[in-house]
């Protein structure tokens, strides 16, 4: 297949010869029949290489389509008899400062004897999705077009190309969202999907009724913004460029060029049909991800579902929290992850054995993926945990140790000062917490093991953090059980109470905003690790993650697969927990054992089918 600078170069001169006939350069989003819009950047030859690689890197906002020599691509607008030619049509730069707007290049002819144009696909319409979806446009507050957003998002710099990009904003009805979706999938493919979904604070924009660009259109309480990459990018990597002399298409004008220079977007096969999820409320963030994706989570949690104990954990299920604890972890730069359970109160240590793998195959894959892991214990166990950690480090477990922290605040004062920068709700130190296997709180202030016997003197208030964190904006919080009686649970607390043995003293009272239930806790922390590597590896969640801009790949990425839990690590790591004498949960035996379960024939099995599941090995 030839190169899309081949085909434009090949292509345009002569198409854009017979332009003056038709519509050479309009102020119009809308396309004539055998003709797309694009927009120009048209700069100084020595900056073209460095330029052309910064829109490779940042495709979202600047789909490239080719570049060529100005006088073979721009038309002399002055050919066209009709009042386009006195519509400005340009804009001016110089040294990074716009000095005017032109209707015509004509009198920078000899100027661009040494100067490149390029060219920008602009033939997504977003207003066409909206119709096609059914949703009623609203005109901006102007005359001018849709507004447009500088954020706080910073494009792939490449050789003194960078800026922030830029982004354009459609408000929609919350009803609406799966079926917008679908409509600017089939339309735009890849480049039609939006990069962010709900709160705009989150891209560093403080008020939508000030855009940068353009007019604003009015968001309903009833609205969800939706924000798409703008190649408005492209003047602020002008102006940043600084360049000597540069011109770009104004905001809102376009030239028109042969639709077949574009592939189509394509039938969509389920690795790209999107899929929408919210994952927040405060803020309000939604996320994005393939239905295969999806598809291949739930069979994770179909895996994990199965109840080997009999306890009716059935019950407990609500279909898609993994995914959505997923989805917010995958969006998460900070994880705090605890777990813990001393049911054995008259043994030393009183810890059992589901718990800890799960939490440390977690962040063992949290950490492959690049993000801040660490671990909060008991006081009681931190040298516990601190030498399991090791031996797992050891032992190729892990990459890197975990830091391990401890809580013993008892006041909402201290859970706010332990999670955020001086006490500051504004500045979080992590953005999700996960309970794996922890003991939780029950509605009386005791925790409780599965025999209704009380544990509350070996169990740190660890629970007033996920309390705090639920009044906190930006921190998420995930809880992993098999009884109900673990931390985060209390979301699932009135069918613990009426469906699980001793649940109506034992259920815990503290909720996760997602509950992930497995027949064994460590199966949920297996499943979590596995989970994000499905949405890591799908191409529509990953450009929702990078905004559209930055390489598709990102640094270790090869290493991933080598992260997911395994049946060599799992049986190591439990074999660590042996060493350390951590009895099985529920016979209180020390061995190769979890909750009474046998390792061989049990977990290894479960391992293996999620793992199976994960990489496609069905």
């Amino acid at each position: 297949m030839l190169p899309f600078s081949f085909l434009l170069r090949s292509c345009l001169p002569s198409a854009i010869r017979s332009l003056p006939k038709a519509a050479n350069i309009r102020n119009t989003s809308s396309m004539r029949e055998g003709l797309q819009p694009a927009s120009v950047v048209v700069l100084p030859r020595s900056l073209a290489p460095a330029f052309e690689s910064f829109c490779r890197a940042n495709h979202g906002p600047l789909p490239l389509l080719g570049c060529s020599e100005p006088r073979k691509v721009l038309p002399r607008l002055s050919t066209v008899p009709d009042i386009r030619t006195i519509s400005p049509q340009f804009q001016k730069y110089e040294f990074g400062a716009c000095t005017g707007v032109l209707a015509s290049l004509e009198e920078y002819s000899e100027q661009l004897e040494d100067m490149m144009a390029f060219i920008m696909d602009c033939s997504f319409s977003i207003e066409e999705a909206l119709e096609q979806a059914g949703i009623p446009r609203r005109d901006p507050a102007g005359p001018s077009h849709s507004g447009a957003y500088k954020t706080t998002v910073p494009c792939a710099a490449i050789a003194g190309f960078c800026c922030p990009l830029v982004v354009t904003m459609r408000p929609i009805p919350k009803d609406k969202l799966e079926r917008l979706l679908q409509a600017t999938h089939f339309l735009g493919g890849q480049q039609g999907q939006p990069i962010h979904i709900g709160n705009p604070e989150l891209l560093g924009i403080k008020a939508l009724s000030k855009p940068d660009y353009g007019n604003y259109v009015e968001c309903l309480p009833e609205d969800v913004p939706v924000f798409w990459p703008s190649e408005l990018t492209s003047l602020e990597a002008v102006r940043n460029c600084k360049a000597p002399l540069a011109f770009t298409s104004t905001p809102g004008s376009t030239v028109m060029i042969p639709k077949d220079t574009v592939s189509p977007a394509g039938c969509l096969t389920p690795e790209m049909v999107p899929e929408i999820h919210a994952i927040s409320k405060d803020p309000l963030h939604y996320s994005i991800v393939s239905a295969a994706a999806v598809q291949k989570i739930r069979k994770l949690e179909s895996i994990i579902a199965i109840d080997p104990g009999n306890r009716g954990i059935g019950h407990l299920l609500r279909k898609d929290e993994l995914l959505r604890a997923a989805l917010s972890l995958s969006h998460a730069h900070s994880v705090l992850v605890t777990t813990g359970f001393p049911t054995h109160f008259n043994h030393e240590p009183p810890e059992e054995t589901d718990g800890p793998p799960g939490a440390i195959a977690l962040a063992a894959f949290l950490q492959a993926l690049g993000k801040e892991t660490s671990m909060v214990v008991d006081q009681r166990a931190l040298n516990l945990h601190t030498k399991l950690i090791e031996d797992a480090v050891k032992q190729g477990v892990l990459e890197t140790p975990i830091p391990t922290l401890t809580y013993q605040g008892g006041s909402v004062e201290d859970a706010r000062a332990f999670l955020c920068k001086d006490g500051d709700p504004k500045s979080p130190r992590f953005d999700h917490l996960v309970a794996i296997e922890r003991a939780g709180r029950a509605a009386d202030g005791n925790y409780y093991n599965a025999r209704k016997m009380s544990i509350k003197h070996l169990v740190d208030p660890i629970d007033d953090i996920f309390l705090a964190a639920q009044k906190i904006p930006g921190i998420s919080s995930t809880g992993v059980g098999d009884g109900g009686n673990e931390l985060g649970m209390g979301k699932v607390k009135e069918t613990v109470k009426r469906y699980i043995r001793n649940g109506d003293v034992i259920a815990c009272d503290v909720e996760a905003d997602f509950a992930v239930i497995a027949g064994v806790s460590n199966w949920g922390g297996y499943a979590l690790a596995c989970a994000l590597y499905i949405l890591n590896t799908c191409d529509i969640h990953k450009r929702y993650l990078r905004r559209a801009i930055g390489p598709s790949r990102v640094a270790g990425e090869q290493s991933w697969t080598q992260a997911l839990p395994s049946v060599a690590k799992e049986e190591r790591m439990l074999a660590i927990l042996v060493q350390n004498q951590v009895r099985s949960g529920v016979s209180g035996k020390v061995g190769m054992e979890v909750d009474g379960l046998p390792f061989y024939g049990v977990h290894d099995e479960i391992v293996q089918k999620l793992v199976d599941a994960t990489t496609g090995h069905m």
